[in-house]
């Protein structure tokens, strides 16, 4: 009985598997599938907005790759040692200047991505003719679900793992080169992109629950989810023992400093656009755009239409009614 007790995570035997010449990586296949959860949600909360279905994939089209860009933008610089030499304290993974492009090995930082990301968002939205801030409440949940799966590539590259312990659901590291130097005696970790998969799936589940019953506007929901995630991102971080010792800035790594000054921003938004603009937008569009515009076009006509008719009876003469008009009396 007592093996059936989990006594730890063990680590995968393999992060990349080949259909022939291809290799098929597993962080890219977690990224995938986040990109998907995240436009899937996304959708139906759009759609109950007020917004037509399909729209969240369009913008997509923009978010994704100006995340990723950003996402490895982020960790390069803040990481520059694995690229501009110094790479023997890169767990054991040779990366040097060409390094900067081998983004499967890992390596996306998510305050670069969800910043250019963002603007990637803003540029489709403008183009569709969309308000950028109930397009980001909509899509809120589903990023902070996509940076959960996302965080399973980590497991799968045994990379970003926290302080060792031995708690039954410690996660198992046998590569010695993946161990940072003065930890190579040690075997069990935190598996800390366990606790942030966890904690971004509750991030999504109390936003959503307080979107429903306070029906937020205004680029709170995205705001909430910002101060959220920054909140159990600066404690999970603390936890990490990865290399960054040109980031350490008054004794704290620089993601920790990064999630409290993002995170207080964050607050700051919501109580702003709480004062500013309370309840929930009435439109989801920008003025023309969107279905109501549509509308407006057609009963633009209709009125004409209806002038011309008006003229006619004025002048004396009957119009016929159109084929299969209704007669309205």
């Amino acid at each position: 009985m007592n093996d059936l007790v989990l006594q730890s995570i063990p680590s995968p035997e393999q992060g990349v598997w080949y259909l022939g010449p291809f290799p098929l990586r597993a962080y890219a296949l977690c990224i995938i599938a986040g990109v998907i959860a995240a436009v899937w949600i996304g959708d139906r909360r759009w759609v109950a907005r007020g917004g037509r279905s399909g729209e969240i994939a369009d913008i997509a089209i923009w978010a994704v790759p100006f995340g990723i860009v950003g996402g490895r933008l982020y960790h390069v610089i803040t990481d520059s040692g694995c690229y501009v030499g110094g790479a023997d304290r890169c767990e054991g993974v040779y990366k040097g200047p060409w390094g900067i492009l081998y983004v499967w090995q890992g390596g996306l930082g998510i305050w670069g991505a969800i910043a250019l990301g963002a603007l990637g968002a803003y540029i489709g939205a403008r183009r569709a003719g969309i308000k950028f801030l109930p397009m980001a409440d909509a899509l809120a949940p589903g990023v902070v679900v996509a940076q959960a799966i996302g965080r399973f590539g980590n497991y799968f590259n045994q990379e970003l793992f926290g302080r060792p312990t031995d708690v039954p659901w410690a996660l198992e590291i046998p590569d010695v080169a993946r161990r940072p130097e003065g930890y190579q005696q040690f075997e069990t970790f935190h598996p800390t992109f366990l606790y942030e998969a966890v904690w971004n799936v509750a991030v999504a589940l109390l936003i959503i629950w307080l979107d429903r019953r306070l029906r937020l506007g205004h680029g709170r929901v995205f705001a909430l989810y910002v101060a959220g995630y920054c909140a159990g991102r600066g404690w999970i971080e603390y936890l990490r023992i990865d290399p960054v010792e040109a980031n350490d800035v008054f004794g704290l790594r620089l993601n920790v400093w990064t999630s409290i000054i993002v995170g207080l921003a964050a607050i700051a938004f919501f109580v702003w656009s709480s004062r500013r603009h309370p309840g929930r937008e009435e439109r989801v569009y920008r003025p023309g755009h969107g279905p109501d515009a549509e509308t407006a076009d057609g009963e633009d006509s209709d009125t004409d239409e209806g002038a011309v008719r008006a003229s006619d009876r004025t002048s004396g003469t009957a119009s016929e009614p159109d084929e299969g008009e209704p007669h309205l009396r």
